[in-house]
């Protein structure tokens, strides 16, 4: 059943070219500026400053806001870099694995920041951006480990009977070289779409019961104003479990390629 509605009586949910904004500055230029893009360098300022702000006077006894930026390094250092690559490798890839985590984290909770409510990563030029560098990272730390041995042992498994080699062979390449960084694109990317749209079809929804409907269809949107809020909270919690699992599996491919047999 539709809901009987003043107007138009039309519910509009949300759309796909939601991703696809008008240009706003540099229009017919290289250098286009569209909302999402914009809502990317703003999320880099912030972070930028966050940091700043935490780590500008350095002491012994941290203020509130050095605790903040030192706890969020450390989980880090010591849940991601550490606890996969060891401390001597850990220390190597720590830059990245820290760049790489809150610049996703940043961008995602612009999904749920009013005025801006929408993700950095929900289209796919940065998660494309990162995966492009999580698998050049891993294939540099191989290579440079093992320059004779990385490509022939990832394509070559050691231990396998040499006529499985026809089969194994185009799986291993397939799988190291061509979905590593397309399934750390697509899963970020994919996760930051459905979350927009389903925060804007709760809220849409509720403006449409509350100001559009007829009578008692009024009251469906005290509900849709509840799950709004809840999914809200969610989306915090995607947030940082993708920004988490982005870093976390850049480093297991990283200690896969400096594994001892390779």
């Amino acid at each position: 059943m539709v809901p009987s509605a003043t107007g138009d009586g039309e519910f509009h949910g949300p759309s796909i070219n939601e991703f696809f904004p008008d240009v706003i500055f540099f229009a017919d230029t290289p250098f286009e500026i569209n909302r999402i893009i914009l809502i990317r360098f703003i999320a880099v300022a912030v972070l930028m400053l966050v940091f700043w702000l935490g780590t500008r006077r350095m002491k012994i006894i941290p203020t509130r806001g050095q605790s903040l930026a030192e706890m969020g390094l450390d989980f880090v250092r010591v849940n991601i870099a550490e606890d996969l690559l060891g401390k001597k490798d850990g220390k190597r890839f720590l830059p990245l694995l820290t760049t790489i985590f809150f610049m996703v984290l940043f961008m995602n909770l612009t999904g749920i920041i009013p005025f801006l409510n929408i993700a950095g990563t929900s289209v796919i030029g940065v998660p494309l951006l990162l995966g492009i560098i999580a698998y050049a990272t891993f294939i540099y730390a191989g290579v440079k480990k093992n320059p004779a041995k990385f490509f022939r042992n990832s394509l070559f498994p050691p231990g396998v009977p040499v006529g499985l080699y026809i089969i194994v062979t185009p799986i291993e390449f397939i799988s190291t070289f061509l979905v590593r960084p397309f399934t750390l694109t697509l899963r970020l990317m994919m996760n930051m779409i459905v979350g927009h749209l389903l925060l804007v079809l709760f809220f849409s929804a509720t403006q449409f019961f509350f100001f559009t409907a007829d009578g008692g269809f009024k009251l469906f949107g005290a509900g849709t104003l509840v799950f709004g809020f809840a999914f809200t909270l969610f989306e915090v919690l995607i947030a940082l479990l993708q920004a988490y699992i982005f870093a976390l599996l850049t480093a297991v491919y990283i200690q896969l390629a400096l594994a001892e047999e390779h």
